[in-house]
């Protein structure tokens, strides 16, 4: 495959993470076919991820200001845009993607057409690691309203493990959410009729550290995602 793929790692405060996270990725690209270029997101950290970044002369932007996650990942899109790139991968660094299955995410998106293939922890309910039990019901439910409001049904609403095309790559770097950009950008896709799919992925749990999703707020981040989507829709409706 002659495509050239991006891998954009948003990191906030991510020192413990990122460099066992880049390693994984280099030691793939010394074995296998496909090859993964990536560009690690700074999202204005406070700890020494920036001097590991420099250090190790791992290619990276640096934010000076915290953007948020939805910020960050749009900076990635932008640069994958502005460099040509094919396919663009979300892709954490705190070590809960694994890369080896990027190529089902793009061998996913090739067989099937999609302009979007979403990395799930639900596909298959076999799968062994799937986050705590209060998120999995916040995403059960986000995903019964998108459901309701675009008929197509996302078992991983949240996943930030995803694959777009170039098509995709473009539309993201002019427009993408700052708030629950998972969920609102994939409603987005959906209701202006690009073609949305998912394919089966194991995750692990963060190697350190803490999700920005933490169990206290799940409640709080359903109820706003929720009445997000409703407007989405609702203002595609009056268009």
């Amino acid at each position: 495959m002659n495509k050239k793929i991006l891998l954009i790692i948003p990191a906030y405060n991510e020192e413990n993470n990122i460099l066992s996270t880049i390693n994984k990725i280099n030691s793939y690209n010394k074995t296998n076919k496909y090859k993964y270029d990536y560009i690690v997101v700074n999202d204005g950290s406070k700890d020494n991820t920036e001097s590991i970044l420099v250090e190790n002369n791992i290619n990276h932007i640096t934010l000076i200001h915290n953007l948020g996650i939805g910020g960050a990942v749009q900076t990635g899109y932008k640069y994958a845009y502005e460099n040509n790139y094919d396919i663009a991968v979300q892709f954490d660094g705190d070590g809960q993607h694994n890369v080896e299955y990027v190529k089902k995410l793009i061998d996913t998106m090739d067989k099937e057409k999609d302009d979007l293939v979403i990395g799930s922890r639900y596909v298959n309910t076999t799968g062994k690691f799937k986050s705590t039990v209060m998120r999995r019901l916040g995403i059960k439910v986000i995903s019964l309203v998108i459901k309701i409001f675009t008929g197509k049904k996302i078992t991983d609403t949240t996943s930030g493990f995803r694959a777009c095309n170039k098509t995709i790559i473009k539309y993201f770097a002019a427009e993408y959410p700052l708030e629950y950009p998972e969920p609102i950008s994939t409603t987005n896709l959906i209701k202006m009729g690009y073609k949305v799919g998912e394919c089966h992925v194991e995750m692990n749990a963060r190697e350190n550290g803490e999700s920005s999703i933490r169990t206290w707020k799940t409640i709080y981040y359903m109820f706003n995602v929720i009445l997000s989507i409703i407007t989405t829709c609702l203002r595609r409706y009056k268009n």
